[in-house]
């Protein structure tokens, strides 16, 4: 059962559901370990881009939120170029 305090998008400072304070060991991994590398940047390259990309579409709908979360907890920030459609997906699975 889902319903809006169930889902986070990953996308603000503050999440409803998860405290960013949780610890590492907590982080839960989508097959994604590649894009630690990218920790802490915000500009990306269109292959890079890619990278994100191919992890987002090869993953079940309802997976988004938790990888968004993921992501802010392995300080990974989600390519702007990106953000639109995660929203798209997440919004979907809250509907």
């Amino acid at each position: 059962m889902n319903n809006e305090l169930d889902i986070c998008c990953g996308l603000h400072e503050v999440c409803e559901k998860k405290s960013l304070l949780t610890d590492e060991q907590d982080i839960e991994y989508y097959e994604d370990e590649e894009l630690d590398r990218f920790r802490g940047r915000t500009a990306y390259s269109e292959e890079e881009i890619d990278e994100f990309r191919e992890v987002l579409y090869t993953m079940r709908t309802d997976e988004v939120a938790g990888w968004l979360h993921s992501l802010e907890m392995r300080r990974v920030n989600l390519p702007d170029e990106l953000k639109d459609e995660v929203l798209l997906i997440v919004g979907e699975q809250t509907q």
